[in-house]
């Protein structure tokens, strides 16, 4: 059904690759006009000038307060409003238990935790005076059980998924409502070292480096195939449109059922 989203309008952040990229093409799709950001420029304009004039795409780096801010200003001057931000952005895991650093901690926590609590504050400032508005956060199976991801990334996911809940009790009373997904196994670059080392490789080593993934996540999921993009965008079409207005403070695990196959203790 087409034009789920008509008229909304929406901020994507890391929307250049993966998860965020196919969200921003499904929202555009659905009607919405939507801001998309992220630190590659070049992808960043070039899929702006695949999708129209119903998108914008801002240059942003997502551990800054300021580059947040900038965003929502720029949808509502450009747009009059928001209706949904995708807090998306993110990238792979630094330091173990033994080896993780203050420079590790500090890095990811404010990529994957920082951008998420200053994207609902000032999305919440436009979005509170008009008593409408739905907030979405990328969480991760990782936040829900062990040997899922990462030390620090897990951390900083599970308490994505717990800002989630505070912020949906906080905000339901002005009418926002702020949701998440937990993605199981993605295929997406993050896998063999995010959007920035599938840069420097070339499209033959990065589809060697794909369907290994494919064949890997195919066999350790309840559903026998990997988990895609668009598996991700269609849950956050959901919780943007309006027939999810009942729907807060929830985290929602699309993984296929890989979760469920997998002990607290399990390290694979």
């Amino acid at each position: 059904m087409v034009g789920r989203l008509r008229d909304k309008v929406a901020v994507i952040t890391g929307a250049t690759s993966g998860i965020g990229e196919e969200t921003a093409r499904r929202f555009v799709a659905e009607g919405a006009r939507v801001v998309i950001s992220g630190r590659n420029a070049d992808k960043g304009e070039a899929l702006q000038r695949e999708l129209g004039d119903r998108t914008l795409f801002r240059a942003a780096d997502v551990s800054k307060e300021s580059d947040i801010a900038a965003l929502i200003d720029m949808a509502v001057e450009r747009f009059g409003h928001l209706d949904c931000l995708f807090n998306n952005a993110g990238g792979p895991d630094r330091g173990t238990l033994t080896t993780v650093t203050e420079q590790d901690f500090d890095y990811t926590l404010r990529l994957l935790l920082g951008s998420v609590v200053f994207g609902i504050k000032h999305a919440a400032r436009v979005m509170c005076p008009r008593a409408l508005g739905s907030i979405i956060n990328n969480a991760s199976i990782a936040a829900h059980r062990t040997g899922q991801g990462g030390y620090v990334y897990s951390t900083a996911k599970a308490a994505v998924s717990h800002v989630t809940r505070l912020a949906g009790v906080e905000l339901g009373t002005h009418g926002v409502r702020v949701n998440a997904i937990s993605p199981g196994a993605i295929v997406t670059p993050i896998f063999w070292g995010g959007s920035a080392r599938a840069q420097t490789l070339d499209d033959s080593k990065n589809k060697i480096k794909r369907e290994k993934l494919e064949r890997n996540l195919a066999r350790a999921t309840p559903i026998p195939r990997a988990g895609y993009p668009d598996d991700i965008a269609a849950a956050a079409v959901f919780l943007a449109s309006d027939e999810s207005s009942f729907i807060n403070c929830h985290d929602l695990v699309v993984d296929g059922g890989r979760i469920s196959m997998f002990s607290e203790k399990s390290n694979h």
